[in-house]
């Protein structure tokens, strides 16, 4: 989703299926958070879907409601915190109810989650999921109950994942989970584990499944795309034990790519999320090979600063991201990059904020997802560092990340004014119902005048005469 920086208050997102006449349970379905979170709540409802669940868009229907979280920032967590205390009133209304808490949040908290939300009756972790079964007939039975064991095997290869809400053109195809990084800063290798991948030839049949029912565009997804490594099954990290059979026969994400593009060269094909040290040119080489791979990259930096780098284990320096990036533009002259930005970390001078703006001056993101530095328990620097950035401090540094990359884009939106490009139409115009809204290949916004028999999915040619901050503005090319 193509924003400036991410609304941390603002309401999860719940989506509903056509419903099975033979299932008579209803499950309301709530998501927070990244992309992983909104595929992996389609993999949730799949595994329901069987169990005999419906899926609702109103909570006051449902027999089971779930909320998939996030606890990437503080922020995130009160926000479902919040969202849980509105459905007292109704497990009051609906004791037979059933109210679970998915994902990050309840890898992180666990039991606690139990003891400090007395609503809360299922908590299962992101790799626990194939035991919902199991565990609502605990619930059933009136015991509370939890699964949070992390995997070091499972990617859910063998479900067929229910596309949950959108547009029925583009579509999430997850390929690893987990991440072995360990920034320091980062919660997500304590809620999502080490990382794995998926066995390739399921992700081929998956994309070559959404291609068939009419899907146009597919992400790949993880934590860390560019760390895709398959050699029969396993942690990334025990590949040095693998066999030479093993090693030799081995995909990394490159490779991927291209199996990818060869199978479905009628779709688009984006990925998320990338990480500098993990990115290899081999990727840029296979965008610039296939038409159908987009020229754009989301790469988190985080910060332009190589004492902030170091400090954060982030595993490059600023001249090794730049390097990479002026490597990238010589190999794919149109590429687009958006970032991940922190500011206000541990011990961050006045000179290492200057150093993040001057990046990201000389990157010219297209877009980014900024944000104040918040103190994630668990941690290494939760445990190890001070938290010694005044708040005021940390918000006058972030408006004026947050004004630069405004600027970086409205230059960025202007260089693709005066040319045609080739837009996937994805949907209506929220502004204006008489316009279609899509991206280009560089994953820019273009609304556009609808013209008789045009429809979503439809891949047209649009002349962009204008822009704004965050926008294109087009028409159909003559």
């Amino acid at each position: 989703m193509q924003e400036k920086y991410i609304d941390e208050t603002k309401q999860g997102e719940a989506f509903a299926i056509a419903e099975r006449p033979e299932n008579s349970k209803k499950l309301f379905l709530e998501s927070y958070g990244c992309q992983m979170n909104f595929s992996d709540s389609e993999i949730v409802a799949s595994i329901l879907n069987e169990q005999g669940y419906n899926t609702t868009m109103k909570a006051e229907e449902a027999d089971l409601i779930l909320l998939n979280t996030c606890s990437i920032r503080e922020k995130a967590e009160q926000t479902v915190r919040m969202r849980l205390s509105q459905f007292k009133n109704l497990k009051k209304e609906k004791p037979n109810m059933t109210v679970g808490v998915l994902g990050c949040m309840a890898e992180r908290l666990k039991t606690k989650f139990l003891e400090e939300e007395q609503l809360v009756d299922l908590v299962v972790g992101p790799d626990a999921y194939r035991d919902l079964p199991n565990l609502l007939k605990e619930t059933d039975d009136g015991r509370d109950a939890i699964n949070v064991i992390l995997s070091k095997e499972e990617t859910y290869a063998d479900i067929n994942p229910v596309r949950l809400g959108g547009n029925g053109v583009t579509a999430f195809v997850t390929i690893t989970r987990g991440c072995d990084n360990m920034c320091t800063f980062c919660v997500v290798p304590f809620t999502r584990g080490r990382e794995r991948s998926r066995d390739p030839h399921s992700i081929i049949d998956e994309c070559k499944d959404l291609a068939n029912n009419g899907y146009k565009e597919i992400t790949l997804l993880g934590q860390n795309v560019d760390s895709y490594l398959w050699y029969g099954g396993g942690p990334k990290k025990d590949f040095a034990k693998a066999s030479e059979m093993q090693k030799a026969t081995a995909v990394n994400f490159a490779q991927l790519l291209d199996l990818v593009a060869k199978a479905v060269p009628e779709m688009r094909i984006r990925f998320s999320t990338s990480n500098p040290q993990d990115m290899s040119l081999d990727v840029f080489r296979m965008m610039a090979k296939h038409d159908n791979i987009c020229k754009y990259v989301h790469l988190p930096v985080q910060s332009g600063s190589n004492n902030m780098l170091e400090a954060m284990n982030r595993q490059h320096t600023r001249e090794e991201y730049l390097d990479l990036i002026k490597k990238a533009k010589e190999i794919v002259p149109e590429v687009a990059f958006s970032q991940d930005m922190i500011v206000g970390f541990c011990n961050e001078s006045e000179q290492d904020h200057q150093d993040t703006l001057s990046l990201m001056r000389e990157v010219e993101y297209d877009y980014g997802y900024m944000f104040a530095y918040s103190e994630r328990p668990g941690t290494p620097a939760h445990k190890k560092m001070e938290d010694n950035i005044p708040a005021d401090v940390k918000q006058r540094r972030l408006a004026e990340v947050i004004a630069l990359q405004g600027e970086l884009s409205r230059n960025r939106m202007k260089s693709y004014v005066g040319r045609v490009h080739q837009i996937l139409i994805e949907g209506t115009s929220k502004k204006n119902e008489n316009q279609w809204k899509g991206r280009n290949s560089q994953n820019a916004v273009c609304v556009f005048d609808k013209l008789e028999g045009q429809k979503i999915g439809d891949i047209v040619d649009v002349f962009v005469h204008d822009n704004t901050q965050g926008t294109l503005l087009g028409r159909i090319a003559e």
